[in-house]
């Protein structure tokens, strides 16, 4: 007995440990805190905008997203960003959600405007631009490209096939015979 009591005081410890740890990341999911200034965005769609990703100026991070929520009035998505602190602003600025790459993450570009006046903190940003679904767009593009083989003429209706004049489209005064369009019928 005297050799149970150190093992289950070790494995109540750690099952403390766990449930500390447990409660502290609970805590603080769905929000991120860089230490900065709040600035907010209202886009239409985020895509696949996540709390967390970066905010960038000319590639160079600058902040985080530190939280994402819906406007319920508007239906918008309400973008909350944590700034650095040594960094400000132009409140003519813009901010839109681009990606890396094809399969890279997404982020949000801040597009610095040329005013003297900085954004204050919690001031939100006027010009924004929504995240652009690529799947929708190579969809669009593959559907139109296999749409547009059957929409081109083949001459037939127009009074000229296979590079002839008229001949079958049935003019008056046309002196030269008809010539069958089919080679097979030629060999008969």
């Amino acid at each position: 007995m005297v050799r149970r009591v150190p093992e289950l005081a070790a494995g109540f410890a750690v099952i403390i440990v766990a449930v500390l740890f447990l409660v502290y990341a609970l805590r603080g999911a769905g929000e991120v805190n860089t230490g900065g200034y709040p600035l907010q965005a209202q886009f239409g769609s985020v895509g696949a905008l996540s709390v967390g990703a970066d905010v960038k100026i000319g590639g160079v991070v600058v902040g985080h997203v530190a939280a994402e929520t819906l406007n319920p009035t508007t239906y918008a998505a309400q973008v909350k960003l944590a700034i650095n602190s040594d960094i400000k602003v132009p409140e003519d600025s813009s901010a839109s959600i681009t990606s890396d790459s094809l399969l890279g993450g997404s982020y949000i570009s801040i597009s610095p405007g040329g005013s003297n006046t900085m954004m204050k903190p919690g001031a939100s940003f006027q010009v924004t631009q929504s995240a652009v679904n690529l799947e929708d767009l190579l969809g669009k593009f593959i559907f139109s490209m296999g749409n547009g083989g059957g929409a081109k003429s083949s001459g037939q209706g127009s009074g000229q096939s296979n590079g002839q004049s008229g001949a079958q489209g049935g003019t008056a005064g046309a002196s030269a015979p008809a010539q069958p369009s089919n080679p097979m019928a030629l060999s008969k």
